[in-house]
């Protein structure tokens, strides 16, 4: 077992279920209609489901992928019916996400070799940064580990605040330097904080640098650089978190991100309050960066490890 409990619990399933339920009608309702009555795939229906794929944000690069491998197995498979149909679909939509680095959650382990592990957290303002990071504390302290939470986010009225209160919501540890100070020093010293007191992990917060303000990913950079001065190697993870709901506009902000420092992993949130959730599989995609994980809910608990079995057989249920 990896390092988050068992991720077919009863619990994660209905509240994954429940997170994609905008995204499944949305998707596989209008599927549903495009099929009814066909005996065959013809260019009608082709267009059909390349429109509905496209307004569930999918991606226009990705959903050309999709048609050309549906075209290419039902040339060879002689389709049709519905559950044939849908079969195909959900292994090319697998075979898309295995393609891209998304790896399930029995794959996921807690990096142990580095102590501590540095996670920075990038984002622009509104996408569920700060609250995600709390989250992710919240579980890791589940497992027994010590963690820190940087407040480098120096810039943002009350977001030092913000992240002090899930620290001690969480009961971990918590660096700052107060507001309008050096990020990247907050990051250094925070780095030497969890290296002097021996924490498992220091998750790093960072203002929401708005992607068309070119010194603000300057910035950025500059505190993935004071990271490794500290600690060589370091962060060991920077993860991007975008907000669903805003669709290609998350495509847009990952774009900008991952041009401006080395992604390594994504973090989707308010998938529950969007009918859009294609986006995971645009995103997978074209950024060729795992999705580590999704949020399908408000509560504390509803940051999920993200699992593409868990995620597929629930989009096709």
């Amino acid at each position: 077992m990896g390092f988050f409990d068992k991720f077919f619990s009863k619990d994660k399933e209905e509240d994954l279920n429940k997170g994609l339920e905008k995204t499944k009608s949305n998707i596989f309702g209008q599927i549903a209609k495009a099929v009814a009555g066909k005996t065959k795939v013809d260019e009608a229906f082709l267009d059909e489901l390349e429109g509905i794929l496209i307004s569930a944000d999918v991606g226009i690069d990705t959903t050309v992928k999709i048609i050309d491998r549906l075209e290419a197995r039902v040339a060879k498979e002689k389709y049709f019916n519905t559950e044939e149909l849908n079969n195909i679909l959900k292994t090319e939509i697998v075979n898309i996400l295995e393609e891209n680095n998304t790896v399930d959650i029995e794959d996921f382990v807690f990096d142990e070799i580095h102590r501590p592990f540095v996670l920075l957290v990038v984002g622009v303002n509104g996408v569920g940064k700060t609250t995600t990071i709390g989250k992710l504390a919240n579980q890791y302290k589940k497992r027994g580990k010590r963690v820190l939470l940087g407040a480098a986010d120096t810039f943002r009225a009350a977001a030092v605040d913000q992240l002090q209160i899930w620290a001690e919501r969480n009961e971990c540890g918590f660096f700052s330097k107060g507001m309008h100070t050096d990020p990247a020093a907050v990051a250094y010293e925070a780095v030497q904080k969890a290296i002097n007191e021996d924490y498992h992990i220091v998750i790093i917060d960072t203002a929401g640098r708005l992607h068309t303000k070119k010194h603000l990913m300057e910035e950025l950079t500059k505190i993935k650089n004071s990271i490794d001065k500290k600690m060589p190697g370091a962060p060991h993870e920077v993860m991007l978190v975008l907000d669903a709901t805003t669709g290609q506009n998350a495509i847009e902000q990952a774009t900008h991100f991952t041009a401006a420092t080395d992604v390594t992993a994504l973090a989707l949130t308010k998938l529950d309050g969007s009918a859009k959730g294609g986006v995971v599989l645009g995103i997978s995609d074209k950024f060729k960066v795992p999705i580590k994980y999704i949020g399908v809910g408000e509560g504390i608990d509803h940051l999920q490890v993200f699992n593409r079995k868990a995620f597929i057989d629930s989009l096709f249920n």
